[in-house]
């Protein structure tokens, strides 16, 4: 990755991540694509992301298609950010009638319960 200021040489940007060593899928992905280091795979990830803010900048939406045509509107927050003042993604959840009455109890529930260790664990994901 290349930065080019007016006027001088282009140097190159170094950035340094820590990924966590517990954490192995990063390393199955840079496997599935065959990137060899962390700097092919963050330029990789740079090059999608740029092109995923381009998309919704300009209005677009990102979607992905099954061989059945079944099609999922990616909804994700951080993009939503620089999409222009257009309908916006929409996600119906279907309850059922026992999740929305838990809803309800939790939603009315005077007391804070903390975190489980599963919903710490999926946050992270």
């Amino acid at each position: 990755m290349t930065l080019k200021a007016k006027g001088k040489r282009a140097r190159k940007a170094n950035f340094q991540a820590d990924l966590a060593p517990a954490d192995d899928r990063t390393a199955r992905l840079k496997e599935e694509l065959r990137l060899s280091n962390n700097t092919d795979f963050l330029s990789a990830a740079v090059a999608l992301f740029r092109w995923a803010v381009l998309e919704r900048k300009l209005g677009h939406r990102i979607v992905s298609e099954s061989a059945s045509g079944d099609r999922k509107v990616l909804v994700f927050p951080r993009l939503e950010r620089v999409a222009p003042d257009l309908m916006l993604p929409c996600i119906e959840v279907k309850w059922t009638e026992r999740e929305l009455e838990s809803l309800a109890e939790l939603a009315s529930s005077t007391e804070a319960n903390p975190p489980t260790g599963a919903l710490i664990r999926a946050l992270r994901d």
